[in-house]
């Protein structure tokens, strides 16, 4: 199973969640998160990340301006809400975040299914289900996720990935090792 960690706020977190294992790091970026941060900051994260680890910035903004400071930050996707327009020639792959209720999309690489969008607020599992077996791009799962409870969401919805912040979190926007290298070894023995 993959796994991104979602809501790095610093090069430090960035290097643990890699060493941990995870397939991509995600940087939050305009947002009113409390682990947004600036695209400079982005940039050092991005460029300190090894080579076989994607990088995701992850914004919630609508605005075609902060998503061009965005890109600034050289990541290797973009995972945005709604339907903010990334310019084909970016150079990135495009995530689009998804709640119960959304249609699915086909104008992007893949569709994160995640009502919480950061919040920790627990996925819908019939909603999350109807995706994988409807959606035409691959379907990674968010919400709620945490060592405790990420192999029985794998075997439920049976995700192309998982994505998890809050879950291996000793604060908000402050990842713990030992959560950080739980939830991946559960990702990638358990189910």
């Amino acid at each position: 199973m993959r796994v991104k960690i979602c809501g790095i706020t610093t090069v430090g977190d960035a290097l643990l969640a890699a060493a941990a294992g995870a397939d991509a790091i995600g940087v939050v970026l305009a947002s009113p998160s409390p682990r947004s941060v600036t695209p400079d900051r982005a940039r050092e994260i991005f460029a300190a990340v090894p080579p076989f680890v994607t990088t995701v910035a992850v914004t919630s903004t609508g605005r075609p301006e902060d998503l061009a400071a965005i890109l600034l930050s050289r990541p290797d996707a973009v995972q945005v809400a709604g339907d903010l327009a990334v310019p084909p020639n970016a150079g990135v792959r495009v995530l689009r975040m998804l709640s119960p209720g959304d249609p699915l999309r086909d104008d992007c690489d893949a569709v994160v299914i995640d009502g919480s969008h950061g919040t920790g607020r627990a996925f819908d599992p019939g909603y999350a289900r109807e995706c994988v077996a409807s959606s035409p791009v691959p379907v990674i799962l968010a919400g709620g996720l945490a060592p405790g409870n990420v192999g029985e969401a794998i075997r439920t919805v049976r995700p192309y990935a998982v994505d998890v912040a809050s879950g291996v979190e000793a604060a908000p926007g402050v990842k713990d090792e030992r959560l950080m290298r739980a939830f991946v070894k559960i990702c990638r023995t358990d189910p």
